[in-house]
């Protein structure tokens, strides 16, 4: 489902040039889980905003879904991004105006489903999460770990095929951070691809294969 040959990456300044990706070659088979490990700073976050068309690189090729994503538009970028992906971030991401319901709906929306389809989707994603409860409430009116679920539900109302989880536990405790790797784990087993950029040794041993960076290069990979 995802393939990359020889990804580069380059930041640029007057006075720096950063090599954050460095012939970068991956792939993740469709129903695989996949955890990229690495010290901080050594592009493991370049390359999930690679992956998920958030971020073009400088060089090489990148296969998403059968599809070569350089030769697309930005809005070819955006629907194949809308049809395909689904992110889950450390920070959660999520508007603090909306409302749990209104969170998980808003990608509903700009994909343009129709609103009783709308409805079901959000009412499954929601009791999925354990969050309906909370339906009505605003993500300041949240636990850490409320705020997460929240986002994977936003994530999983999409139905993608492939879901970028970039350090989903790093903001919350131990145990919330277990009840969210045990929540993308029932995902991966219902046959969601997933990679996910983690720092956390404990998260990394819930994937299929384990993916190790260093200074912006592949250096070794483990099969879990």
């Amino acid at each position: 489902m995802i393939k990359t040959k020889n990804i580069s990456k380059v930041f640029r300044t007057e006075d720096v040039e950063t090599h954050a990706l460095v012939d970068v070659s991956l792939e993740v088979k469709k129903g695989e889980f996949v955890a990229v490990m690495g010290p901080s700073g050594c592009g493991k976050s370049t390359l999930l905003n690679i992956l998920g068309l958030l971020d073009v690189p400088n060089g090489g090729e990148y296969i998403l879904d059968g599809t070569d994503v350089a030769s697309l538009s930005e809005k070819q970028r955006n629907v194949l991004r809308r049809g395909t992906l689904g992110f889950i971030f450390q920070s959660f991401n999520l508007i603090d105006e909306l409302t749990v319901e209104e969170n998980i709906e808003l990608p509903l929306l700009y994909m343009k489903v129709p609103a009783a389809e709308r409805k079901r989707r959000i009412t499954d994603a929601m009791a999925r999460m354990a969050i309906t409860h909370r339906s009505k409430h605003f993500p300041s009116q949240l636990s850490g770990g409320q705020q997460q679920r929240v986002a994977i539900a936003r994530a999983v109302v999409m139905q993608p095929k492939i879901i970028l989880a970039d350090e989903p536990t790093g903001n919350l405790d131990s145990k919330n951070g277990l009840e969210v790797m045990g929540l993308l784990r029932e995902l991966h087993r219902e046959g969601t691809t997933i990679v996910m950029v983690t720092h956390s040794a404990r998260d990394a041993a819930y994937s299929d294969r384990i993916v190790n960076l260093f200074d912006g290069c592949v250096v070794d990979e483990v099969v879990m």
